[in-house]
């Protein structure tokens, strides 16, 4: 029998003179049918290149088997961790997972949204974009019975299991390392400010300075600085001010690395005349000179955290617990010490 249209259940039945029913029924494994019954049936399956139908399985179950990402870039290395993580738990659990990049897009995030809604995905995890001011696109996943989980952007008007770093004390443990090192002029380059990590990360810095008893001119902090050249323009505005800062604190890496070449454009040496501390570890920051000192997230395991809510979620509604209230969870962070803050030249 050849032929180049999709191989179904009735195809494999009228081939074995058998009911459509037996041969479903030995496809899945189910005990009523005879082994003998399964090898025959799986044997033809392979020989006319059978493949399951998992649309239509699912129809029948009410479950996809699949949880979806949507992230807002996927070639840096923190989201490439999360990633990695999600997948690491959706292979452990037998589920697939969809991913899906907004690119800082809030119009993208919602399209990505409402595909997914459409392919009737059991989950969709999500980290917001910088654009992302409104947020019905979220509480439509969940009217429509799709489990929620916001991890690293979140935001905390939806009702649904979120997944973050202990942002505040990260960036206060990352401006106090500053102030130890020897610098006492540090500016902040934030996010935009209706993120709540964003928010968090600039209240540790602030926390830190105000404990040193240090002053915090008002154009020292900044908001909307998350990519390398935004991190390059505002950092040799400061710099060529007639009050430069010696350190920044910067809550991306990418703004870390515009300072770095900011800070080398004006012929400053860093770290003896400008100290720099970025936020999530990317890899790079070990490979440029001299090395940048960064907050780690422990991506990977914030990844991982956020899929096994999920898969967690489905064991407690087959339980007798039934299922829990929302709740944030926290991965700690640690600070990876390098050459960019080892301190200011005496």
């Amino acid at each position: 029998m050849k032929t180049n249209k999709r191989i179904t259940i009735y195809d494999l039945a009228r081939e074995l003179n058998l009911a459509p029913s037996t041969v479903s029924k030995a496809i899945n494994d189910k005990p009523s049918v005879s082994d003998q019954i399964k090898a025959i049936v799986k044997a033809k399956a392979q020989e006319l290149n059978y493949k399951h139908n998992l649309h239509a399985a699912n129809l029948r179950t009410g479950s996809s088997k699949t949880v979806a990402v949507v992230v807002p870039k996927i070639d840096v290395s923190f989201f490439a961790d999360v990633i990695a993580g999600m997948e690491e738990a959706c292979f452990e659990n037998n589920h697939r997972l969809i991913i899906c990049q907004s690119d800082e897009s809030y119009i993208k995030e919602v399209q990505n949204v409402q595909t997914l809604i459409q392919q009737n995905v059991d989950c969709i995890l999500i980290s917001i974009s910088t654009e992302t001011a409104r947020f019905e696109h979220l509480q439509e996943v969940m009217d429509h019975g799709i489990a929620l989980i916001q991890l690293d952007r979140v935001n905390e008007s939806i009702q649904c299991d979120t997944v973050v770093n202990d942002n505040k004390q990260a960036a206060y443990r990352a401006a106090k390392h500053l102030i130890k090192q020897g610098y006492s002029r540090i500016a902040f380059l934030g996010g935009p400010d209706h993120i709540a990590l964003y928010r968090d990360r600039k209240a540790g810095y602030l926390k830190a300075m105000e404990e040193a008893g240090l002053h915090v001119p008002y154009d020292y902090v900044q908001q909307h600085v998350i990519t390398m050249d935004a991190g390059m323009e505002r950092a040799t505005a400061l710099l060529q001010s007639t009050a430069p800062p010696d350190a920044f604190f910067t809550i991306s890496d990418m703004t870390a690395l515009g300072v770095l070449n900011a800070a080398k454009s004006l012929g400053l040496s860093v770290p003896q005349e400008v100290g720099i501390v970025g936020f999530a570890n990317e890899k790079f920051t070990e490979l440029v000179t001299p090395t940048i000192t960064s907050v780690n997230q422990n991506s990977r395991v914030l990844g991982k955290e956020a899929a096994n809510i999920y898969f967690r979620g489905l064991r407690d509604e087959r339980s007798v617990s039934g299922k829990k209230k929302p709740a944030q969870h926290v991965v700690k962070t640690s600070l990876a010490i390098r050459d960019s803050s080892a301190g200011p030249s005496r």
